[in-house]
């Protein structure tokens, strides 16, 4: 099977992520989606970060009714911060039955380069780009496939502060996810 790996901190997961994946799916090549939590981004900041399992929990409670979608915790017993060339290595390795592509959004390609092995990621995985707003990158490569997909500027972090104030998140976030974060007196 040909997977798409949606690599994120999903902190946490919302509509935004939800409508990528499936478009990801159903008008590519891609027979699925597994949703890769990541429990700190080398690139971003882990202090507004959730305990991965609860973020975990989360993804695996939006995409529960989605046959298409699976999660992974491979990065949770990696070194950390986790690379991404590395967890790519780590999947094809347990499951050579797969071809793995990396899904990342227009944005990414700006310093894609200072990723780890970014030349490896290219030649031996290939990347699914969908747009994002305010980018129109400039890059070439026969491994990289731009997707049409909708423009999507949900914020993680609009989320959050919406739920620290108190404010409606309806909408933003699957039903699940809204209780799950209620019960457990999340981001408040």
């Amino acid at each position: 099977m040909k997977i798409g790996l949606f690599f994120g901190s999903f902190n946490p997961i919302h509509i935004g992520h939800l409508i990528i994946a499936n478009v990801m799916q159903d008008r590519t090549d891609l027979d699925e989606v597994w949703f890769v939590v990541s429990p700190h981004n080398p690139l971003k900041k882990q202090k507004s970060l959730l305990h991965e399992f609860d973020r975990l929990k989360m993804v695996e409670l939006a995409i529960a009714d989605h046959f298409y979608f699976r999660v992974s915790d491979v990065e949770f017993n990696m070194p950390r911060p986790s690379y991404t060339i590395d967890t790519l290595s780590l999947l094809s390795d347990k499951y050579p039955q797969h071809q793995f592509k990396l899904i990342v959004g227009g944005d990414n390609l700006t310093h894609f380069h200072k990723w780890k092995n970014h030349e490896k990621i290219l030649e031996y995985f290939g990347l699914y780009v969908y747009p994002r707003p305010g980018e129109n990158p400039d890059f070439q490569h026969p491994q990289v496939i731009f997707v049409e997909a909708p423009l999507m500027d949900i914020s993680a972090t609009f989320i959050r502060e919406s739920i620290k104030k108190g404010h409606s998140v309806k909408y933003l976030l699957p039903q699940a996810v809204v209780d799950y974060i209620k019960d457990k007196k999340l981001f408040f």
